[in-house]
């Protein structure tokens, strides 16, 4: 395979947590992206994971409360009416197939955001959800355990990298005009030799 540009895309692939509400993401867009994860790896090729999808605006506004938006940004309470998801991929784990998923719903999850950001979406992986609340809502059934909701919509807002400050504060925040920033760390940093700290 010839892959060009994947860094780009790597990068361009931020956690979004402002949209275009009014823009709607079609479900068979959903369906592309769910195709997606499903040619991932998978831990022993069990792919125990399962999708329910939701492209439908009152079906996304019951799903919206269940769900935390920015442990950083505490004075937020997450996007207001009108900057909300467009769409919403839930990502299940059939435990009639596994007791243990691994980590398979965080490949699938990359999968499905890079395939989005491809597409012009963008999205936000999201693990802080009321469980119990969200599984009545959709009745989801027992067998199924939520692992991750992934919001998708047309970004509204801008998100820069830069490199953790000489503070070494990772925390992402907002500047006064809305840009969300994101502090990485150092690739010299990342990498170890070995015996080394």
């Amino acid at each position: 395979w010839e892959v060009e540009m994947i860094e780009d895309l790597i990068k361009a692939n931020r956690s979004f947590r402002r949209f275009y509400q009014e823009r709607p993401v079609e479900e068979s867009v959903l369906r592309e992206l769910v195709g997606l994860a499903r040619f991932s790896p998978s831990g022993a090729n069990l792919q125990p994971l399962k999708f329910i999808l939701s492209a439908d605006p009152e079906q996304n506004a019951r799903i919206y409360p269940t769900l935390a938006w920015a442990g950083y940004l505490r004075d937020w309470p997450g996007p207001e009416e009108g900057e909300r998801p467009s769409a919403y991929i839930i990502l299940l784990g059939d435990t009639q197939i596994s007791k243990q998923f691994g980590c398979d719903h965080g490949i699938a999850a990359q999968s499905i955001l890079l395939g989005a950001v491809e597409k012009g979406l963008g999205g936000c992986m999201i693990g802080s959800i009321e469980r119990k609340r969200l599984r009545e809502i959709l009745a989801i059934p027992e067998r199924y355990e939520i692992l991750l909701v992934i919001a998708l919509g047309y970004p509204k807002e801008k998100v820069v990298l830069e490199d953790v400050g000489p503070d070494g504060d990772i925390k992402y925040y907002r500047d006064s005009e809305g840009v969300h920033h994101v502090p990485k760390r150092t690739l010299d940093e990342l990498i170890i030799k070995p015996g080394g700290a």
